[in-house]
């Protein structure tokens, strides 16, 4: 499935795991989705630290626009706005906790509590281990209130060589999960 003219939503905040946001990026670029861009302020540090000075603004070049996290008047913090789909990927703990009990303290918390109003489809891609009685029960709180939840756990059975491919088959995995076909994926039972 290509795009349908409609973007989608991705918001980095400060869990590790840029390299599945850029991953993502990659993907949607190369399935002709039109992805708009918002990273908290924890999640530019973490970009930076994981995938080296420069990244934040290569993330941006991939974007077909970003959002200031404070700009609560952009077009993500109202229901009207058209999207496809939003993805918070990586999703810090305590993003998850302001998605699940609608806290808006900032454009990426906001937008989801968009998202969830108008029921559109909003995947939260935790990256936390381990996991304590609150972050479940605010997992279980955004899953009642209609947040899909995908954790980032790697996938080994592709026989990946190393860590780009791991994340670029978990983010290929994620825009099928989205309703894309990703043909390059490898499947399993493919080779045996």
């Amino acid at each position: 499935m290509k795009g349908d003219g409609r973007p989608i939503l991705l918001a980095v905040t400060g869990a590790s795991g840029s390299l599945y946001a850029l991953k993502f990026l990659e993907v949607m670029e190369g399935l002709g989705q039109e992805v708009h861009l918002v990273v908290s302020e924890a999640g530019s540090r973490v970009v930076e630290l994981e995938l080296g000075r420069g990244a934040g603004e290569r993330l941006a070049r991939m974007a077909a626009r970003v959002y200031d996290q404070d700009d609560l008047a952009a077009p993500p913090a109202s229901g009207s706005s058209a999207w496809r789909a939003m993805v918070i990927l990586p999703c810090t703990m305590g993003t998850l906790s302001a998605v699940a009990n609608g806290t808006s303290r900032n454009l990426i918390h906001r937008a989801a509590d968009c998202f969830l109003k108008e029921r559109r489809p909003i995947v939260l891609v935790p990256r936390e281990a381990p996991l304590n009685r609150v972050h479940l029960v605010n997992m279980l709180a955004a899953h009642d209130a209609g947040a899909l939840l995908y954790p980032a756990m790697p996938s080994f059975y592709h026989a990946p060589g190393g860590i780009d491919e791991m994340a670029e088959f978990f983010a290929g995995r994620l825009a099928e999960f989205l309703g894309f076909e990703v043909r390059s994926l490898k499947r399993w039972g493919d080779d045996r």
